[in-house]
């Protein structure tokens, strides 16, 4: 589908500048217009000025969508028509492809169909979970609840997501500080003490001559050590988005000790936290576990509750399958079985949540307590066997030089 580029002044009176997809520019023009846009200029976008789409870095994130819908019930409070919502909404929003899908959507609504059926048709932007509770709020005549409800799952998803984040981004600074840390001693500093050394003909001890035999070929070969790092990173990211990466990173995630802990812990909670929510909002078991499934991120998960499922529609009571999978803990199938016991599942899957949402908190933190002072560790060591290698053909030329005098 085409991309149009346009120049246009909102209802808000200011200059937009922004790119909209339309089988024809009429249509794109038609489109903008009912917005409410006055277009000052549109044309079709070439090849060099396309908008870059970097897709991982403009997705809307849990952030992106707790607004949305946030801003969405306001606004449906003050008694505005949808498709007035989706006006407002598609000029204040600030992600771009978030806001183009908003537009769509309301010439979507404009034409006759659903909200829901109108958001099915960007499922990169609107999860299964959303345009179902939203398709089950407009049955109910209550679309106002459902988006209140998503409001606060996404919510509880971004801070789950940020403590997450926090405990892999924090680590990963400290390694790059470190390996910078090391080639600057290795190409710079290493190499003025190598000369000296060279001119006064010492003999080097043997902690020293490995070092300077590394600080040569890193000397030489820096640019093919760049290029293996970046294949290597690449590569690795690469190969998590196979389903053989995807196993394998999701294996190595549940089986290192401390990384095990937040994995569990980040993983019951949205299994707990998307169940409640969809079974709240009328859809069954069976298709409620259908979406947790496709919700879940480690991929170990995910097939675990898609065997669930199929157990459940078989029969088997959910704390049965869910013990059965032996990858959630105790206190999720314990708690499940009191809830399908008092009838009051729904509730008891909320307060799970709850409860491992925080348990999320303590596991990042004892993460981080954990890997900060083992990378300081490393590096420590590191530059500890690079001081020594230099100082110490300096205390033996020292000690010499001491028995030359007596």
């Amino acid at each position: 589908m085409p991309t149009y580029s346009y120049t246009a002044v909102g209802t808000n009176r200011k200059t937009i500048k922004d790119s909209i997809d339309s089988p024809s520019l009429e249509q794109a023009k038609s489109t903008l217009r009912r917005a409410g846009y006055t277009i000052i200029e549109i044309g079709e976008q070439s090849i060099l000025d396309r908008d870059l789409n970097i897709g991982f870095l403009d997705k809307p994130k849990a952030k992106d969508m707790a607004i949305f819908c946030r801003q969405f019930v306001s606004i449906l409070r003050a008694g505005v028509p949808i498709s007035v919502v989706l006006n407002m909404l598609g000029q204040q929003t600030e992600n771009k492809k978030l806001a183009s899908a908003i537009r769509n959507m309301q010439t979507d609504v404009e034409k006759g169909d659903s909200l829901a059926l109108s958001m099915r048709r960007h499922p990169k932007i609107f999860n299964s979970m959303l345009v179902n509770m939203v398709a089950s709020g407009e049955e109910s005549g209550n679309l106002e609840s459902s988006f209140s409800q998503m409001e606060t799952y996404f919510d509880k998803m971004k801070k789950t997501g940020a403590a997450v984040t926090k405990a892999m981004i924090y680590p990963c600074v400290l390694i790059v500080v470190m390996i910078i840390v090391l080639i600057v001693m290795m190409t710079v500093i290493v190499p003025k003490f190598v000369t000296t050394f060279t001119d006064m003909g010492a003999e080097l001890p043997m902690i020293t001559q490995i070092v300077v035999n590394t600080s040569h070929f890193m000397q030489k070969w820096i640019w093919l050590i760049a290029i293996v790092i970046i294949v290597l990173v690449l590569g690795g990211i690469a190969f998590g988005r196979t389903n053989v990466g995807m196993h394998a990173y999701g294996w190595i995630s549940r089986k290192i000790p401390v990384v095990k802990e937040l994995t569990v812990k980040s993983a019951s909670a949205m299994f707990a936290r998307t169940l409640s929510l969809l079974l709240g909002s009328g859809l069954t078991l069976t298709d409620s576990l259908e979406l947790v499934a496709n919700n879940m991120k480690n991929i170990w998960y995910k097939e675990a509750v898609t065997r669930i499922r199929a157990q459940v529609s078989e029969g088997w009571q959910l704390n049965v399958a869910v013990r059965e999978s032996k990858l959630f803990p105790p206190m999720v199938y314990n708690l499940i079985a009191i809830g399908e016991e008092t009838g009051d599942l729904q509730g008891m899957l909320e307060k799970t949540a709850d409860y491992y949402d925080d348990e999320v908190d303590g596991a990042v933190q004892k993460l981080l307590s954990l890997m900060e002072p083992i990378i300081i560790l490393f590096m420590a060591f590191f530059v500890v066997v690079i001081v020594l290698s230099i100082y110490m053909p300096m205390l033996k030329m020292t000690s010499a030089y001491d028995q030359y005098l007596n």
